[in-house]
């Protein structure tokens, strides 16, 4: 009778009066933390076909648990949450906090043996939704030990493995495992040069329609990716973003026929609204397959077709179906060596983009002298984005661009030196808390121009500033830097950047006093960049005392004794 009875309270879930013995087993089994129950290297090696091995010195038969609900219950939940400890002791070791949801292993530098590791975690993690190991380049060759166990994790929608060193076995081996995650939205692949050939086409051959978003940027695309890309796309149906710039192999091949292909397929993808082809060599002859298919893609919000310089000249064949993006906001074509005759074309279409807030043209020297053509085509009062830098800008276009300045978002004008000595005109245009960025290298800045640069902070017009870039203004004298730190009115200032030009020095030692009483006033500062500015030890030492407390990266070209971190930064080309 009474192992009847222990039988059916083990039946009844537990309900059922148990032995003291029992009742204390069962404490202590839920007072052990994971740590306790098992060696750390025995908990790394218990893989998911050991489900339900019993703890040390515990018997593998007694009924009385093995045969109840409430046993099997509470030997399930033990299991939980010795694998939830599992995942947090491996995050814990990384520097990261344990998410069920989402997991960012990124710039961890990850090793093959950390892969097996978390590869053997994943069926500890079923409400996984996002996975990201990007940047951990060691892993490279080894993937397959991930994607092995993909399908613990079976409701994932972001896959990202940027620059990951990925080798063509590495897509042979994700192009399998695909079909166990077959919510996948988003996959980014990019910057794996070993991506691109056969392996890609394998994969791309096996994506599924959720897929929303697609990233292959510098992946050594060919001709023939492109085509079966293409081939792709239609059955694609929900396809919001592509993202293949970067590859300038794509176009380089005798007849380009393959992104030809892809250019006439994009006809197809109706939901498209991002479409980013920077630095992909596209040609004239590239711009009228793709012109075709941008009548047919109405829902387009951004397209980048920048750093394509073969496309110069040509810019007439695709402005005509640009008319057809009615939705566009935003449109880059910084470094593609516009000519008079591609300005006059962008001109001409822009007055049909009534969404666009931000248009780059920055970069092309023959977009300084239509300046004033650009603004009075653009819609102005939407306009949030308007770079200009290194496009030659004359005293006309420099008074033009301050009609567009009260709206704008961002301003740059950088390495143009017409800038120096009129800085005025476009601060004064500037309406008070909506400018966010305000770059200014290499203009040959004056002390005047940092004078009223102060004044303007100090009427708050830039207290919602974030980025000020006045790097590689060595003409500005030392009144001109005490004036701006002593003005205030800059508390929301995350990224500051003094630095002078490169082979060149000053002491900073005159000015330095005014930064170190204006940092308290600069809550919000994360970075502040002055190389090659000399400092002597004691001032180096006031400074360090002040920024002690504070997570600020200080960039500034120090000796090897200095607690501050020291970074190179080249000259950009004008």
């Amino acid at each position: 009778m009474e192992s009847a009875d222990g039988q059916r309270g083990g039946r009844d879930g537990g309900s059922q009066r148990r032995s003291p013995l029992d009742v204390i087993m069962s404490q202590i089994r839920r007072k052990r933390t994971a740590s306790d129950r098992k060696p750390l290297g025995r908990l790394l090696s218990w893989t998911s076909d050991r489900t339900g091995i019993p703890e040390d010195g515990e018997p593998e038969g007694r009924e009385d648990r093995g045969q109840s609900s409430g046993g099997v219950a509470e030997s399930v939940e033990s299991e939980r949450d010795v694998g939830w400890g599992r995942v947090c002791v491996f995050l814990q070791r990384l520097g990261k906090r344990a998410d069920g949801r989402s997991l960012s292993l990124a710039h961890c530098d990850l090793t093959a043996t950390d892969l097996l590791e978390l590869a053997t975690l994943l069926q500890f993690l079923p409400q996984l939704e996002e996975l990201d190991v990007s940047w951990n380049e060691l892993i490279g060759g080894c993937l397959k030990a991930l994607t092995s166990h993909l399908q613990h994790v079976g409701g994932t929608r972001a896959l990202r493995l940027c620059s990951c060193r990925l080798n063509a076995d590495d897509v042979t081996a994700l192009g399998e495992a695909l079909g166990c995650v077959p919510l996948l939205e988003i996959l980014d692949l990019s910057w794996n040069s070993g991506v691109g050939g056969g392996a890609l086409q394998g994969l791309l051959g096996k994506l599924h329609p959720p897929l929303r978003e697609l990233h292959l940027v510098a992946c050594q695309l060919t001709a023939d990716d492109a085509a079966v890309l293409g081939g792709m796309v239609s059955a694609l149906h929900r396809l919001c973003v592509l993202d293949i710039s970067c590859n300038p192999q794509l176009t380089q091949e005798v007849d380009a026929g393959g992104f030809r292909e892809l250019a006439s397929s994009l006809a197809h993808a109706a939901p498209l609204t991002v479409l980013r082809l920077q630095a992909c060599g596209l040609t004239t002859d590239s711009l009228d397959a793709l012109g075709g298919s941008l009548r047919c893609l109405p829902a387009v919000r951004q397209l980048d077709l920048s750093c394509n310089k073969s496309l110069a000249g040509g810019l007439d064949r695709l402005a005509p179906h640009l008319a057809h993006l009615t939705h566009l906001e935003s449109l880059d074509l910084h470094l593609c060596r516009l000519t008079h005759t591609d300005l006059e074309a962008l001109i001409q279409v822009l007055p049909s983009l009534p969404a666009l807030t931000e248009l780059d043209v920055s970069s092309n020297k023959e977009a300084g002298g239509a300046v004033h053509s650009l603004v009075s085509a653009l819609p102005l009062t939407q306009m949030r984005r308007l770079p200009l830098n290194s496009c030659s800008l004359n005293e006309e276009s420099f008074t033009a661009l301050a009609l567009a300045a009260p709206y704008l978002r961002s301003v740059d004008v950088s390495w143009c030196k017409v800038v120096g000595g009129r800085l005025s005109l476009l601060l004064d245009a500037l309406q008070p808390s909506v400018v966010l960025e305000l770059r200014l290298s290499s203009c040959e800045l004056t002390t005047d121009d940092l004078h009223h640069l102060a004044a303007v902070c100090r009427r708050g017009c830039l207290s919602s500033l974030r980025v000020l870039d006045l790097s590689y203004n060595g003409s500005v004298g030392d009144a001109g830097w005490s004036a701006l730190f002593a003005a205030g009115g800059l508390g929301s200032l995350e990224d500051v950047d003094l630095s002078l030009r490169p082979l060149t020095s000053a002491p900073c030692s005159a000015w330095l006093p005014e930064l170190v009483c204006a940092l308290p006033r600069l809550p919000a500062l994360a970075r502040l960049a002055a190389q090659r500015w000399t400092v002597s030890s004691q001032d180096r030492e006031q400074l360090s005392h002040r920024l002690r407390k504070r997570s600020v990266l200080l960039e500034w070209d120090t000796d090897a004794a200095s607690p501050f971190k020291a970074t190179n930064q080249e000259s950009p080309e004008e």
